[in-house]
């Protein structure tokens, strides 16, 4: 049980719902954000003492029943109640050491039966741990670089301006908030995993955006459903973007596509042709 962890996260969401939102009246005497603790508590059918305990970092392990009952009275959404059950130290399911890096071979079968789409395998910190060949012609030949090079969330946040950063792509900013949403939920559920601990503790240190975002304790995760690429040699490349959940192994399946008959489609044809040539290169 993290109860600093949780206790912020309780007290960030407690301020985001105002009275209105759970039927209360505001009043003309309101200091804080959103609800009061005795307001919560109420909801959750807990005693307010025991509320804030909780939110002071000095309470027990709650029960199950009463993290249902938090979840209920906060408003959380699934991603959100899934990460207070790991900051109260009662995952949903058996917890692992530390996110999987290994793939599946039939989902590595299935990258390379996707020849017109470029498809990659994101671990749960954010490293591109497979790809197909139109990957790495799109975005990088990841075999080039370091593991560490690899991670995404890293690179948007941590990588030279010098060389674009993430690819060019039109929703960095949506990305990284996305990324420090999702590696926020990644540490509820190892908190005990080095790399972990070593990925936020660097990200804190190094990038005033990632510090922002982490403190807001936001774990809602949206998707992206298009976006742009930046290419060196083709130019522009506007690709759709689908995602698939690797449950077993909390991976996920990133494919980009272009839509039949455009532009885009045309410079991923290309870019099929071309690989990982640096075609821009003279000498």
């Amino acid at each position: 049980m993290d109860r600093r962890e949780l206790a912020d996260f309780l007290r960030s969401r407690r301020e985001r719902i105002t009275p209105a939102e759970v039927g209360l009246p505001a009043g003309t005497r309101r200091r804080t954000p959103g609800l009061r603790r005795e307001e919560a508590a109420q909801l959750a059918f807990i005693s307010t003492e025991y509320y804030t305990r909780l939110e002071q970092a000095r309470g027990p392990r709650p029960s199950r029943e009463v993290l249902a009952g938090l979840a209920r009275a906060l408003r959380l959404t699934d991603v959100e109640r899934a990460h207070l059950h790991h900051l109260a130290g009662a995952p949903p399911g058996p917890a692992a050491a530390g996110p999987p890096r290994e793939v599946r071979q039939s989902i590595l079968d299935l990258l390379d039966r996707l020849p017109q789409a470029a498809a990659t395998v994101m671990s749960a910190i954010g490293e591109v741990i497979a790809w197909n060949d139109l990957a790495a012609a799109l975005m990088e030949d990841f075999s080039a670089l370091p593991r560490r090079d690899r991670n995404l969330v890293r690179r948007a946040f941590l990588g030279p301006p010098t060389d674009g950063r993430l690819y060019g792509v039109s929703d960095v900013e949506h990305f990284g908030r996305a990324s420090a949403q999702r590696l926020r939920t990644v540490a509820a559920r190892y908190p005990d995993d080095p790399e972990v601990r070593e990925l936020v503790a660097e990200l804190l240190a190094g990038s005033e955006d990632f510090r922002r975002l982490w403190e807001s304790h936001d774990v809602l995760d949206e998707p992206t459903l298009c976006k742009t690429f930046q290419h060196p040699l083709v130019g522009p490349v506007t690709v759709n973007c689908d995602v698939l959940d690797i449950a077993d192994r909390d991976q996920r399946v990133v494919i980009y596509t272009a839509t039949p008959g455009s532009p885009s489609e045309q410079a991923l044809r290309l870019l099929s042709v071309i690989g990982t040539q640096r075609m821009d290169v003279t000498g």
